[in-house]
């Protein structure tokens, strides 16, 4: 991504074995310390978060009495955002599969977003934690439709960075579910539509499902005040999208993040995985009940390191992860939101535009060349 020339680290085979080593130790003492708190602070935000939806479908039979309706709204939006992010997007990670709980299992749950979770547990467990940054293998660059590296060449296409950038946010909900089709591919004839039939499937049901619930049913059931409801339903929706994506984008997209090629990834190891987990992704500050609000997103660098850790454990750790950044010299890209925000967008509007015209100081990532590991350990978690 876009940032200053600055030299980064390149690890000998020896200290890649050794920051395994301690992220390794990092992440087994807080695995073996999970218990009763951490089983009690996901239930109580189950409840919290139906109560949440409870208080705003109530609200909305009280009709279009602007204070009431936006309460109803907020109530909605926070629902919804805590449903879809420091629940159902943490809980598909695995993050509590070792409760036994059903209805907390990885594979089982259902989440708040549109894209069914077998998809998405492919294209972003997998995929986007694996292949992290990498181009040409991490579709969550760009997402198909922006250039948010230099590294990928220009098209005038391009020029519209930052309209494709705002209408994300706006509907990134269909951007998740549209995303597993992977339509750029198919208009390139890299995918046959015939691999998208199974995923055409999926999303046919859960969107018929939710567009349904939230458009139909639940306005219907507020009689005379229908209007009144479906707008508020899709105001709530649209503040989540909001606030979700920028915190998407202030993880991976401002300045100092790095990028990989793939040959980068010829027998890695852990510890290189661990490298480019740290190199790939951003921090951005706040406290206790900003960093629920954002699904724990805050701790990008955390999550990706250990993303099958509950969540609430990264502020815990991230003076851990910090110091053993320190060790080796490595960067812990972190800062304020709105200076990560002010970064990635930045980011945005500047590589629209041809390579030619953005200045090297402006518009180089920090892409590594390649480095060789050991392959006795895969660190691909």
């Amino acid at each position: 991504m876009r940032t200053p020339i600055m030299p980064v680290p390149r690890l000998t085979s020896e200290q890649l074995d050794g920051l395994a080593r301690d992220l390794d130790a990092v992440r087994d003492a807080v695995m073996a310390d999970l218990g009763t708190p951490d089983a009690e602070y996901i239930r109580r935000l189950l409840r919290l978060q139906g109560r949440l939806e409870l208080a705003g479908r109530a609200l909305l039979y009280l009709g279009f009495l602007p204070p009431v309706w936006v309460a109803a709204v907020v109530c909605l939006a926070v629902s919804s955002l805590l449903n879809r992010e420091e629940i159902g997007h943490n809980v598909l990670h695995g993050q509590y599969d070792w409760m036994g709980d059903p209805a907390l299992s990885s594979q089982n749950v259902e989440w708040e977003g549109l894209a069914s979770s077998k998809d998405w547990r492919r294209s972003h467990n997998y995929v986007h934690h694996t292949f992290t940054n990498v181009l040409g293998k991490d579709r969550d660059i760009g997402y198909g439709i922006m250039r948010v590296s230099p590294e990928q060449k220009w098209h005038p296409y391009y020029l519209g960075n930052g309209l494709y950038a705002a209408l994300l946010m706006l509907l990134l909900d269909w951007g998740f579910a549209l995303h597993d089709l992977e339509v750029d591919r198919l208009l390139r004839r890299e995918r046959a539509w015939s691999e998208n039939r199974e995923i055409h499937r999926r999303l046919r049901r859960k969107i018929g499902v939710r567009v349904l619930r939230e458009y139909v049913l639940f306005p219907a059931l507020t009689g005379p005040f229908f209007f009144s409801t479906l707008a508020a339903n899709a105001c709530a929706k649209v503040l989540r999208d909001l606030w979700t994506s920028a915190l998407i984008f202030c993880g991976h997209f401002p300045a100092g993040v790095v990028t990989f090629t793939e040959e980068e990834l010829a027998d890695e190891g852990r510890g290189h995985w661990y490298y480019r987990q740290l190199l790939g992704t951003a921090n951005f500050d706040g406290g206790r009940l900003f960093q629920i609000m954002t699904g724990h997103l805050g701790h990008q660098i955390e999550h990706h390191l250990f993303p099958d850790m509950p969540s609430r454990r990264y502020p815990q750790i991230a003076p851990q992860v910090r110091a053993v950044c320190d060790k080796y010299g490595l960067p812990y890209n972190t800062g304020p939101l709105h200076r990560q925000f002010f970064s990635t967008w930045r980011s945005i509007l500047r590589l629209s535009l041809p390579s030619r015209v953005v200045t090297r100081r402006g518009a180089t990532s920090r892409r590594l060349g390649r480095l060789r590991v050991r392959t006795d350990t895969v660190g691909r978690r």
